[in-house]
């Protein structure tokens, strides 16, 4: 599973890395907002699926910019292209490729590739793991517990917006926390995992957002859930915490009405 992941992500970076930090034309997915896409995701997405369809023709596949493929399979890939298009377009080097593997709806494989800085995570039944220039560590999240001692990001507090009262909930969850940090899109989750950072919070998820990512957090030690303490595999409001008790700290907090 790991070769397959990994040439995966080798045939992703052929699609983004000539793309990236050159012009690009964008297109907007959201009439009332900016949700935007370019070529490279539908390029980015379809050679995944190629090549993960030549292996496992019999698996479904669900990807961020293409109609899921549905087979009645218990496993299911999940696709991510290009996480953080805003950051590819701007020539931010924090966006990435995620793919996951899911048996039965429940996340067993992961990985979090960026081509373009040299890393790749990777999340595999029993091992999380980090490579970069050719050397690979295991991940292992922090031992933060308290939230004054925390680290947190979200990709942007305008996620928030929408829902004045996660908003509200949020800012006083950043207001305890002993730094907030913006902007890295999936790269934080990474950072998590690797004990760097100790919280992710972000509202409204789509599935191809997060379910690639739980392998390499949860097998680094970490816990994901949404708000309500359910599955995250789905996607939706979502909290990511090194330890059990920091998780529960910061849900009470963003449940607090």
């Amino acid at each position: 599973m790991r070769e397959t992941l990994l040439e995966a992500a080798r045939i992703a970076a052929r699609e983004t890395l000539p793309v990236f930090r050159t012009a690009m034309a964008v297109d907007n997915k959201d009439a009332g907002g900016f949700d935007p896409v370019t070529e490279a995701d539908r390029r980015t997405e379809q050679a995944i699926r190629q090549f993960i369809a030549g292996r496992f023709p019999d698996h479904a596949i669900a990807g961020e910019e293409w109609d899921d493929k549905e087979t009645g399979s218990p496993y299911r890939w999940v696709i991510d292209p290009i996480d953080g298009t805003r950051s590819f377009i701007c020539g931010i080097p924090l966006w990435g490729t995620l793919i996951g593997l899911l048996f039965e709806d429940r996340a067993v494989a992961g990985l979090l590739s960026q081509p373009f800085i040299g890393e790749t995570f990777v999340g595999l039944p029993g091992e999380a793991t980090y490579s970069r220039g050719g050397q690979q560590t295991t991940l292992r999240v922090s031992e933060v517990t308290e939230l004054d001692a925390a680290r947190m990001m979200t990709t942007t507090p305008e996620l928030f917006r929408r829902r004045p009262a996660i908003l509200k909930a949020f800012r006083n969850l950043e207001a305890r926390v002993q730094l907030s940090r913006y902007g890295a899109d999936c790269y934080a989750y990474g950072l998590l995992a690797a004990g760097r950072i100790d919280l992710v919070v972000e509202p409204d998820l789509k599935a191809v957002d997060i379910a690639p990512l739980l392998s390499i957090i949860r097998e680094a030690g970490g816990i994901v859930s949404t708000f309500d303490g359910g599955p995250a595999e789905a996607g939706g409001d979502v909290i990511a915490a090194a330890t059990p008790q920091l998780h529960a700290a910061a849900r009470a907090l963003l449940n607090a009405g």
